[in-house]
């Protein structure tokens, strides 16, 4: 077990997959202002990055895991042209949220949300052709089962990319980065939310979350090939991808 997996948003008393799905219930409806205002927009460019990484391979069947509101997986569609996206989330209230987005970017026909757990999916194996993340992993009850079940839905030869909240490690980065977070995010998520666990919670996951080499590692032990760990925007994020060798 992780760090990352004994950080809870309430308390011992449920399991955290519950905790986690009735957090991003509570704020599903200012995420997106939220997300992208603390993220100063970069996010954005973030996903582009991971979207590009995919675009060599024409992946046609996309699974998006922990897809939130969707952001992910409208970019995919409208990026990379595939036959379907599933988007998949324990939240209703984010993928409620998702549907309307999805909408209104006229792909609703292109991708399906559906409330399902990442940790057990009911996809057979080696269904998809890529398997994507942005930002959720961290929140998985248990990260390797998680990254197991993406793996075996995989189909030989396709294709992982997940993006990641990271904490940097080098100065004065590492310094002004765990002010903001531990100061800014939460009095913003505070003020606009009104819930004052999620944005405490957060930045907390973001901290002890595993990054590099041992996030690699763990993509590796689940028998993932071509591991490469990315850091981006001085370590803020983190991309990673991976291939389904067999």
């Amino acid at each position: 077990m992780t760090g990352a997996e004994k950080i809870l948003p309430y308390n011992n008393d449920e399991c955290k997959s519950a905790q986690i799905g009735r957090m991003f219930d509570s704020i599903a409806g200012t995420y997106d202002a939220l997300n992208h205002t603390l993220s100063l927009g970069i996010d954005k460019k973030w996903r582009s990055k991971g979207i590009a990484c995919l675009r060599p391979f024409s992946p046609g069947l996309i699974l998006d895991v922990a897809t939130g509101t969707g952001d992910l997986a409208i970019a995919m569609y409208e990026a990379l042209n595939p036959i379907h996206i599933t988007g998949v989330d324990i939240s209703e209230g984010m993928i409620a949220a998702g549907r309307i987005k999805a909408a209104e970017a006229g792909c609703s026909d292109g991708i399906t949300f559906e409330l399902q757990d990442c940790l057990s999916l009911p996809y057979a194996d080696d269904s998809f052709d890529a398997v994507t993340s942005a930002f959720g992993v961290r929140n998985f009850e248990n990260i390797e089962k998680g990254i197991a079940e993406m793996y075996r839905v995989l189909k030989p030869g396709g294709h992982l990319m997940i993006l990641e909240l990271s904490h940097p490690r080098q100065f004065p980065v590492k310094q002004l980065y765990k002010l903001y977070s531990k100061t800014v995010i939460p009095c913003v998520g505070r003020l606009f939310s009104k819930e004052n666990t999620a944005y405490h919670y957060l930045p907390a996951s973001v901290r002890v979350v595993p990054q590099g080499g041992v996030m690699a590692g763990i993509l590796r032990s689940q028998e993932f090939g071509n591991v490469v760990a990315r850091s981006l925007t001085l370590g803020i994020c983190s991309l990673y991808t991976g291939e389904k060798m067999k």
